[in-house]
């Protein structure tokens, strides 16, 4: 198993609304890194961190398992949807879509919280420039953040 982190923003998607769907598409992803994530690392049963940004306090809110894995992204197929592709056709998708269901919420931990961390100073997250909606996670930064912040 491997974790993950997830960004959202959560006035377009929060934890309370994957809390309230149960489950849902994670979908929109237009980074070809963060979809290359998506379409060749993140396996069934992973387990997501799911992270507010863009927002007053950006941080970790909760936890969701992958329980559905890489397939073509059905927004990028909508002309209605604001993540159309005109270039991406069902015999030659660009990008890819997970399915991930609702595990836990957290109280938030911050990222001025996990940036001050200097056991976490080399995550992903916490790198200058970091910016990629997708992000792998390490066990132990995973154990860490759990056993320390929630």
């Amino acid at each position: 198993m491997q974790y993950w982190l997830f960004k959202t923003e959560p006035d377009e998607f929060s934890i309370d609304d994957l809390k309230r769907k149960k489950e849902e598409i994670w979908d929109g992803i237009r980074n070809y890194q963060a979809r290359n994530f998506l379409r060749d690392q993140v396996a069934l049963g992973d387990l997501v961190f799911i992270y507010h940004s863009s927002c007053k306090e950006p941080g970790i809110v909760g936890i969701a398992k992958v329980i559905k894995t890489a397939f073509p992204d059905p927004s990028q197929f909508d002309s209605q949807s604001k993540y159309y592709d005109a270039k991406a056709t069902t015999d030659n998708p660009r990008w890819t879509s997970v399915t991930l269901e609702f595990v836990d919420k957290l109280r938030i931990i911050a990222l001025s919280k996990l940036k001050a961390d200097k056991q976490l100073e080399s995550m992903y997250l916490v790198q200058k420039g970091s910016r990629l909606s997708i992000q792998p996670v390490t066990d132990d930064e995973w154990e860490y953040i759990l056993n320390t912040y929630s």
